[in-house]
């Protein structure tokens, strides 16, 4: 329907709880809105792999995933998702946000493997078990629905790195 424009930190929007998701023309618009703007910022910014609504201005619980990892590609629409398991074992990566306009990273933790229940674009109960990249993924974006940002996850100033820098030293 419409690319969007992303709220960015700073905005007390992102800080927002978000209600549940109705099988609705609102809900249509929202994902359609998230598809468009994701592959319009996917394409402008070279890098990225979900959206949430809250992110576009929606208050509701909807993320749209297009990870475009060879390894382990996947698109999917999760409404109303709840991380319902967390693994005991945690994972450390590097989060950036379309919120912070993926001008920095931030180094975290997130737990390995997560069981997500959540329903699909038709209405279907889907529980579904992700581990590694799809599980810190989904936290930052279910973190989203609940108005935490990646920065609350921050242990030490030492885990925030630009960028530039960072392409520098993970990419090459």
């Amino acid at each position: 329907m419409a690319v969007k424009e992303v709220i960015l930190l700073g905005n007390p929007l992102l800080r927002e709880k978000s209600s549940d998701a109705a099988f609705d023309d609102e809900l249509e618009r929202i994902i359609e809105d998230l598809k468009d703007t994701l592959t319009h910022l996917q394409n402008e910014k070279g890098i990225g792999r979900a959206l949430a609504a809250p992110q576009i201005g929606y208050l509701r619980r909807v993320v749209f995933v297009n990870a475009k990892n060879p390894k382990n590609p996947r698109t999917m629409t999760l409404i109303n998702p709840t991380i319902v398991k967390k693994s005991k074992e945690m994972i450390k990566v590097w989060d950036s946000c379309y919120s912070f306009d993926v001008a920095f990273f931030v180094r975290i933790k997130r737990h390995k493997r997560i069981k997500v229940e959540y329903m699909d674009e038709n209405g279907r109960k889907i529980v579904e078990e992700f581990e590694d990249d799809l599980s810190e993924l989904l936290q930052h974006e279910i973190d989203h629905l609940n108005g935490i940002l990646a920065t609350d996850h921050l242990r030490s100033g030492k885990d925030i790195i630009m960028r530039e820098e960072w392409e520098k030293r993970y990419l090459n």
